[in-house]
């Protein structure tokens, strides 16, 4: 049970509920604006009462926070930003303390440009082996002077940056991110290195940055078309989930089970569908990864179903469990994609009870257990999402998913820091409202539904287990399952929807009860236990 110290089983992600913590907007322990590892520590409470197996935490390590710490000038250290290594070591050990498992960001796909490496690289010279461990190439036309080819970055503008030596370095992400080389073995062994410190310092596990870029396809060819940039693909690429990165993560994988109990790794793996997707959780690779399927899919009861369905089935034949999530720190959060206002929330509490009751493991992003939507009114001047410049002022990025979370109803700060302090990125007023501290214990509040959500999966055995989801004939706008004596059913229509459905455990809003059915109003979810 959570909040015990009693250890989880050998495999428990395959069942588990995961949070992820975005570091720098979860809570700022000394004041400077930007969220820490002491604050996190003192805030492991709130996940422990919530009920979440697992923390994943957003990096952390020593970086120039060109991309929030996604370019990392040095993978053996905590930038002072966070903290410090002991800070760490603490964060593992209270984590354990109460049950929770810890998972922390790995970026391997490129560095920071401030790493040594890179520092290197630039000094040697063309041809030198410090170069070779990046994607460097002489250019095109007279004198090298077009890039090597025609990739996009996916923060917009080219893929390429020339040095003053003539040469080109790829970037898939932001200039100060250049891409490593895959094929070079002292890059290989340098990351086994990285995966056995923070083993050894106690973690359970990675996530694993934008898994499905690592490996460029031979001889880098043009893609012949612009309009590339950003992480999701509904066609093939040469720099995207090429067959190649398998062969990096079977490597990885002889290292996680190594240790005892094994480690667990997820993989960031954008593909054009669910049957690319499993093949990062073959048996002798990663054990889990994103289903960004799930999460691109429309309010929908048909294309929900059919996301579902696919994820299971793919899954099955590498015994892999399915992951679902709704939001995470790139995309635009589910209360406002799903309409917005009361529509999107209604919608957003139904989508938990849903996304809840499914075979497998679950990936919650922080805040979303308030309610948060999308702050869409970020003034320019506040724009830290590297997007922002690199489109030229038109695609105003991420920041509007990563606001610092309102713990309390006053103060400068909503309690994400001491009184006085100013967040990185500015709340909305309104959100005093939508705290931690206001919503705790009000019947009827989004944090008082997941933490009823979570205690009744955790103590449902049909939930944590590999039950299978049978889908039950509801009609065509009502998604209604059931998974041994347990059932789900979400309307998704217009108009209100019957359902036979005794012994209800959990609804996600107001419903009405006729004889033996329960009827469920339009974007409502309910829970119900047969017998």
């Amino acid at each position: 049970m959570h909040g015990t110290g009693e250890p989880l089983s050998g495999d428990w992600w395959r069942d588990a509920v995961l949070y992820e913590v975005y570091i720098r907007s979860f809570s700022d322990a000394n004041g400077d604006g930007v969220g820490d590892l002491p604050g996190l520590r003192s805030r492991l409470d709130h996940l422990a009462d919530l009920g979440v197996d697992a923390l994943w935490v957003t990096p952390f390590t020593t970086s120039p926070m060109a991309d929030g710490g996604y370019d990392v000038a040095d993978y053996r250290d905590v930038d002072p930003t966070f903290g410090s290594l002991d800070d760490a070591r603490g964060l593992v050990a209270d984590a354990h303390a109460r049950g929770l498992k810890v998972v922390v960001d790995l970026v391997p796909n490129h560095t920071s440009s401030a790493h040594a490496w890179f520092t290197e690289a630039l000094a040697a010279g063309p041809g030198s082996p410090a170069r070779a461990r990046y994607v460097f190439r002489d250019g095109r036309g007279p004198g090298g002077e077009r890039p090597p080819n025609d990739w996009e970055s996916v923060f917009g503008g080219l893929a390429w940056t020339r040095v003053p030596d003539g040469q080109w370095y790829l970037h898939l992400f932001d200039v100060t991110q250049p891409d490593l080389d895959w094929t070079n073995e002292e890059v290989r062994a340098e990351f086994r290195a990285i995966l056995r410190f923070w083993l050894d310092l106690g973690v359970d596990g990675f996530r694993v940055d934008v898994a499905h870029g690592m490996v460029k396809r031979d001889g880098l060819p043009d893609v012949g078309a612009a309009g590339q940039h950003g992480l999701r693909h509904t066609r093939e690429l040469p720099y995207w989930d090429q067959d190649g990165v398998h062969e990096i993560y079977r490597d990885w994988r002889k290292v996680l089970d190594t240790y005892r109990p094994p480690r667990v790794a997820v993989a960031e793996a954008w593909t054009t569908g669910a049957d690319r997707t499993a093949r990062y959780v073959r048996p002798d690779e990663l054990h889990q990864a994103f289903n960004f399927h799930y999460l691109t899919a429309e309010w929908d009861a048909a294309a929900l179903r059919a996301v579902i369905t696919g994820s299971i089935a793919a899954m099955a034949p590498v015994g892999a469990p399915a992951t679902w999530v709704l939001s995470n720190h790139d995309v635009t959060r589910h209360v406002t994609r799903y309409g917005g206002g009361a529509t999107g929330l209604r919608r957003a509490r139904a989508a938990a009870l849903l996304t809840l009751a499914l075979p497998g493991s679950v990936y919650l992003y922080q805040g979303e257990e308030l309610g948060l939507p999308e702050v869409t009114d970020l003034p320019d001047e506040v724009l830290r999402d590297p997007t922002w410049a690199r489109s030229g002022h038109t695609d105003r990025g991420r920041d509007g998913c990563r606001v610092p979370l309102p713990w309390d109803t006053g103060g400068s700060a909503l309690g994400f820091g001491p009184d006085g302090s100013t967040p990185w990125l500015p709340q909305p007023a309104d959100w005093a409202g939508l705290s931690v501290a206001a919503q705790s214990r009000e019947h009827g509040s989004t944090l008082e539904l997941y933490r009823a959500a979570l205690r009744l999966r955790r103590e449902s055995p049909e939930l944590r287990s590999d039950t299978p989801l049978t889908w039950l004939d509801a009609g065509p706008e009502v998604l209604a399952l059931r998974r041994g004596g347990f059932g789900c059913a979400v309307n998704l229509g217009a108009a209100p929807a019957r359902m036979p459905a005794s012994g209800v455990l959990l609804a996600s809003g107001p419903y009405t009860v006729d004889g033996p059915d329960v009827v469920l109003p339009p974007d409502t979810a309910v829970w119900w236990r047969a017998g």
